[in-house]
Protein backbone atom coordinates (compact mmCIF):
# COMPACT_ATOMS: atom_id res chain seq x y z
CA UNK A 1 0.00 0.00 0.00
CA UNK A 2 2.88 2.36 0.85
CA UNK A 3 4.50 1.70 -2.55
CA UNK A 4 1.25 2.49 -4.32
CA UNK A 5 0.88 5.75 -2.41
CA UNK A 6 4.51 6.77 -3.09
CA UNK A 7 4.09 5.92 -6.78
CA UNK A 8 0.96 8.09 -6.91
CA UNK A 9 2.76 11.03 -5.27
CA UNK A 10 5.76 10.67 -7.59
CA UNK A 11 3.58 10.53 -10.71
CA UNK A 12 1.56 13.51 -9.50
CA UNK A 13 4.72 15.54 -9.04
CA UNK A 14 6.14 14.57 -12.42
CA UNK A 15 2.90 15.41 -14.20
CA UNK A 16 2.43 18.66 -12.27
CA UNK A 17 5.92 20.13 -12.77
CA UNK A 18 5.74 20.41 -16.58
CA UNK A 19 2.35 22.12 -16.31
CA UNK A 20 3.79 24.67 -13.86
CA UNK A 21 6.58 25.40 -16.34
CA UNK A 22 4.07 25.74 -19.16
CA UNK A 23 2.19 28.42 -17.20
CA UNK A 24 5.41 30.24 -16.38
CA UNK A 25 6.51 30.21 -20.03
CA UNK A 26 3.11 31.42 -21.21
CA UNK A 27 3.14 34.36 -18.82
CA UNK A 28 6.70 35.30 -19.73
CA UNK A 29 5.92 35.36 -23.48
CA UNK A 30 2.88 37.60 -23.23
CA UNK A 31 3.49 41.17 -24.38
CA UNK A 32 3.28 43.90 -21.79
CA UNK A 33 -0.13 45.55 -21.65
CA UNK A 34 0.25 49.18 -22.70
CA UNK A 35 -2.24 50.27 -20.07
CA UNK A 36 -0.03 48.86 -17.32
CA UNK A 37 2.45 51.67 -17.99
CA UNK A 38 -0.36 54.15 -17.28
CA UNK A 39 -0.87 52.71 -13.81
CA UNK A 40 -4.35 51.35 -14.58
CA UNK A 41 -6.16 49.15 -17.08
CA UNK A 42 -9.22 49.91 -19.16
CA UNK A 43 -11.96 47.34 -18.62
CA UNK A 44 -14.54 49.19 -20.73
CA UNK A 45 -14.70 52.34 -22.83
CA UNK A 46 -17.99 53.09 -24.60
CA UNK A 47 -20.03 55.97 -25.99
CA UNK A 48 -23.73 56.24 -25.20
CA UNK A 49 -26.57 58.72 -24.86
CA UNK A 50 -26.83 58.83 -21.08
CA UNK A 51 -26.53 57.04 -17.78
CA UNK A 52 -28.84 54.70 -15.90
CA UNK A 53 -27.49 54.82 -12.37
CA UNK A 54 -23.81 53.96 -12.71
CA UNK A 55 -24.10 52.28 -16.11
CA UNK A 56 -24.11 53.83 -19.60
CA UNK A 57 -27.25 53.53 -21.73
CA UNK A 58 -27.86 53.99 -25.43
CA UNK A 59 -24.41 52.58 -26.23
CA UNK A 60 -23.75 52.57 -29.97
CA UNK A 61 -21.17 53.11 -32.72
CA UNK A 62 -23.50 55.24 -34.86
CA UNK A 63 -25.75 58.05 -33.63
CA UNK A 64 -28.36 60.02 -35.60
CA UNK A 65 -27.62 63.69 -36.27
CA UNK A 66 -30.44 64.76 -33.95
CA UNK A 67 -28.59 63.28 -30.94
CA UNK A 68 -28.05 66.28 -28.72
CA UNK A 69 -25.39 64.92 -26.37
CA UNK A 70 -23.29 61.76 -25.90
CA UNK A 71 -21.30 60.48 -22.94
CA UNK A 72 -18.03 58.58 -22.99
CA UNK A 73 -17.91 56.09 -20.13
CA UNK A 74 -14.67 54.63 -18.73
CA UNK A 75 -14.45 51.65 -16.40
CA UNK A 76 -10.84 51.63 -15.10
CA UNK A 77 -9.36 48.79 -13.04
CA UNK A 78 -6.31 48.19 -10.86
CA UNK A 79 -5.46 51.87 -10.39
CA UNK A 80 -2.05 51.92 -8.72
CA UNK A 81 -2.21 55.52 -7.40
CA UNK A 82 -4.38 58.61 -7.57
CA UNK A 83 -3.91 60.13 -11.01
CA UNK A 84 -5.56 62.32 -13.60
CA UNK A 85 -6.76 61.28 -17.04
CA UNK A 86 -8.04 63.23 -20.01
CA UNK A 87 -10.99 62.49 -22.26
CA UNK A 88 -9.93 63.99 -25.59
CA UNK A 89 -12.75 64.48 -28.11
CA UNK A 90 -11.64 64.43 -31.76
CA UNK A 91 -13.97 65.35 -34.64
CA UNK A 92 -12.95 64.55 -38.23
CA UNK A 93 -9.31 64.31 -37.10
CA UNK A 94 -9.22 67.58 -35.15
CA UNK A 95 -9.02 67.78 -31.34
CA UNK A 96 -11.94 69.92 -30.16
CA UNK A 97 -12.31 69.27 -26.42
CA UNK A 98 -10.22 67.94 -23.55
CA UNK A 99 -11.78 67.10 -20.19
CA UNK A 100 -9.44 66.25 -17.27
CA UNK A 101 -10.86 63.99 -14.57
CA UNK A 102 -9.42 62.18 -11.54
CA UNK A 103 -8.90 58.43 -11.12
CA UNK A 104 -8.60 57.36 -7.49
CA UNK A 105 -6.36 54.48 -6.42
CA UNK A 106 -8.17 51.20 -5.99
CA UNK A 107 -9.49 48.15 -7.77
CA UNK A 108 -12.14 50.01 -9.81
CA UNK A 109 -13.13 53.55 -10.77
CA UNK A 110 -15.90 54.53 -13.17
CA UNK A 111 -16.10 57.99 -14.70
CA UNK A 112 -17.53 59.75 -17.71
CA UNK A 113 -17.34 62.89 -19.79
CA UNK A 114 -20.05 64.30 -22.02
CA UNK A 115 -20.10 66.29 -25.24
CA UNK A 116 -22.84 68.23 -26.98
CA UNK A 117 -22.74 67.32 -30.67
CA UNK A 118 -24.42 70.41 -32.19
CA UNK A 119 -25.56 68.22 -35.14
CA UNK A 120 -21.93 67.80 -36.31
CA UNK A 121 -22.03 64.77 -38.59
CA UNK A 122 -18.86 62.83 -39.29
CA UNK A 123 -16.19 60.70 -37.64
CA UNK A 124 -15.65 61.07 -33.91
CA UNK A 125 -13.09 59.58 -31.56
CA UNK A 126 -12.52 59.87 -27.83
CA UNK A 127 -9.01 59.15 -26.56
CA UNK A 128 -8.20 58.42 -22.93
CA UNK A 129 -4.80 59.90 -22.11
CA UNK A 130 -2.80 59.29 -18.96
CA UNK A 131 -1.14 61.94 -16.81
CA UNK A 132 1.84 61.96 -19.21
CA UNK A 133 -0.41 62.64 -22.20
CA UNK A 134 -0.02 59.16 -23.70
CA UNK A 135 -3.08 57.60 -25.31
CA UNK A 136 -4.14 54.57 -23.26
CA UNK A 137 -7.34 53.67 -25.14
CA UNK A 138 -9.77 55.13 -27.64
CA UNK A 139 -13.29 54.60 -28.90
CA UNK A 140 -14.65 55.66 -32.29
CA UNK A 141 -18.20 56.53 -33.29
CA UNK A 142 -20.03 58.20 -36.13
CA UNK A 143 -22.81 60.77 -36.29
CA UNK A 144 -24.96 60.52 -39.43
Amino acid sequence: MKKLFLSFVLISLLVGIPSWNAFAETDAKQPANSTDAAGFSVARLVVGTGMDGKEPEGVADIFPSNTEKVICFLDARDIAADTEIAFVWIFNGKEILKTNLPLKAGSRWRTRADKRLYAKTGEWKVEIRDADGKTVADVKFKVE
